[in-house]
């Protein structure tokens, strides 16, 4: 199973900061705290200096050097984006948490558009994760709290900083029953844990790979393969074909063969689709860069 505090770096290019470092200037804009009834002395919406409003004059002061000691996350969000006012909240509070050891950069794309474009925003939320001027991970949309903690750990071991992350000994245990090959006992293991915590990404990734495992069971990868081949309309062909190159390594593969089925069906069965995609999604974890991708490409099938 990925170790879900690996992180992944990508979209190294992608990114035209050397513009931005030539144009933007060294104002600081910030407000003065004001008390309030907490006795925190920050203001609403302000999470005790580590999370900032940043624009496009302040980008190279509060984000480029910055970064250069610390990372910085980037949350690009606009007021009319729902899913926005869901996932800031979350980061802010984790960056109270964090207590220092990342900042949190929020960016309203209405009011910075060369910023969004420089990042070339497509869909919000949006997160980037920048250290020592470079972007080293990124998500769309609204993970789950705990994926976000797994995903801020690896963008943090990526930066260097020691992450002390305590082992659970359940979880322990169902890896190695998983591990021996004993599903009855990994199942009964990873469901109790997500009975207890319900959002255990651990414990829902394992469960996703118990599953995948039981469907390919006796499986002949090559007849599986070529089954598919020859019947792309065949949904349940599809699927299969689809762990098969998961298991085999090719999960890129495997995303884009349900991502082009998903547009080719509708109703139930687009969403059996998806759903089985969802749970391939949850083993490789968010801060894989192939699940990132491929959930930009889901979300243009669905929309």
């Amino acid at each position: 199973m990925t170790d879900p505090r690996a992180s992944s770096i990508f979209m190294r290019g992608a990114v035209d900061l050397g513009a931005l470092r030539a144009t933007s200037t060294a104002t600081v804009q910030r407000s003065a705290p004001t008390a309030t009834a907490d006795g925190t002395g920050a203001p609403p919406g302000d999470s005790g200096g580590v999370s900032i409003d940043v624009t496009e004059a302040t980008f190279q002061t509060e984000v480029l050097e910055r970064s250069m000691t610390i990372p910085v996350v980037i949350d690009f969000w606009a007021d009319w984006c729902q899913p926005c006012r869901q996932l800031t909240p979350i980061l802010e509070k984790l960056a109270r948490e964090g207590d220092g050891a990342w900042v949190l950069a929020k960016v309203d794309i209405e009011a910075n558009p060369r910023l969004a474009a420089a990042f070339r925003v497509q869909g919000i939320p949006l997160v980037y994760a920048i250290f020592q001027g470079q972007p080293v991970d990124a998500f769309n949309g609204v993970p789950p709290e705990a994926h976000l903690r797994q995903w801020l750990d690896g963008v943090l071991q990526a930066a260097g900083v020691k992450v002390d992350v305590a082992e659970d000994p359940r979880m322990l245990a169902a890896d190695d029953a998983l591990a021996d090959g004993d599903l009855d006992a990994a199942e009964a293991a990873y469901r109790k844990l997500l009975a207890e915590s319900p959002a255990d990404a651990a414990a829902e990734a394992g469960l996703a790979q118990v599953a995948l495992l039981r469907r390919t069971e006796g499986a002949d990868p090559d007849a599986v393969l070529s089954a598919a081949a020859e019947s792309p309309g065949d949904i349940a062909a599809q699927q299969l074909a689809a762990d098969v190159e998961v298991l085999s390594g090719e999960a890129e593969k495997a995303y884009k063969r349900l991502v082009d089925l998903i547009r080719r069906t509708s109703g139930d069965e687009r969403e059996a689709v998806r759903k089985h995609l969802i749970s391939l999604f949850s083993m490789a974890g968010p801060e894989d860069p192939a699940v990132a991708s491929a959930r930009r490409s889901l979300a243009s099938a669905l929309f």
